[in-house]
């Protein structure tokens, strides 16, 4: 399918106003949490957004929810560490906004992209750098063989990663391979399913530096509901979000 059209989703929610700073207990961090679309909207961003407010305590940060682009001032961003671009899609901040987190990311904030993430903002040359690749297409929702290739990485140490798993998902392929620019953390493997275009060396989960000091973490997995309830998805969510804040 073509760019921002994966296929049919939810109505859009109405925006609410900014989110208020969750402020900071002793030794957490602050995350927003931002699912805004403006393209395909998926059925899952509900699911995604409880599971990351229910692992709050495991995962020891704090989360704002926001599908209002106004959150994006830099008194706004001010408050959080890192920032998750939650199944967004499309076009999702004007001008004024991308240029307020162009200036919190080159001074070290976290980003963290989930799946439609890499489906966000094409015409925004700076996104592409903490996001990493740009999505092209899928094919239908189907199982893959998932392989670890950074076993010694934090996030899949923290997480519990095997080193092979099967999973169901909707599995991207990238406008381009990320791999010269990025540690590449897991891979799904062709072979396994049907459509994929990428050939042998297909990451879909990547950690990178960004060029303000920051720490960059993003994965392709996260389509369907059911995988927000998956504790190991859940681990993976978890352990990215504390290596983009540093921890």
């Amino acid at each position: 399918m073509a760019a921002s059209l994966a296929g049919c989703g939810a109505i859009k929610p109405a925006a609410l106003p900014p989110p208020a700073c969750p402020g900071r207990a002793d030794g957490t961090f602050n995350v927003l949490l931002f699912s805004r679309t403006a393209a395909y909207r998926h059925d899952s961003i509900p699911d995604a957004v409880a599971a990351l407010q229910s692992l709050q305590a495991t995962g020891g940060y704090q989360a704002a929810v926001t599908e209002n682009p106004e959150a994006f001032t830099a008194e706004g961003l001010a408050c959080y560490q890192v920032v998750v671009f939650l199944l967004t899609t499309g076009d999702v901040l004007d001008d004024t906004q991308q240029a307020a987190f162009e200036a919190w990311s080159n001074a070290g904030g976290g980003y963290v992209g989930v799946h439609s993430a890499s489906d966000t903002e094409y015409d925004w040359p700076f996104y592409g750098e903490p996001v990493g690749a740009y999505f092209l297409q899928h094919p239908a929702t189907q199982q893959a063989t998932v392989h670890v290739e950074a076993a010694d990485h934090p996030i899949v140490t923290a997480a519990g990663l095997p080193s092979t798993w099967v999973d169901t998902d909707e599995w991207y392929d990238f406008r381009t391979n990320p791999r010269p620019l990025v540690t590449v953390l897991a891979t799904v493997d062709e072979s396994t399913y049907r459509g994929g275009t990428m050939g042998a060396d297909h990451p879909i989960s990547w950690v990178h530096a960004t060029p303000g000091g920051g720490r960059a973490f993003y994965t392709a997995l996260g389509h369907t509901s059911a995988r927000y309830a998956d504790p190991l998805f859940q681990r993976f969510l978890v352990a990215g979000l504390r290596w983009a804040a540093g921890k």
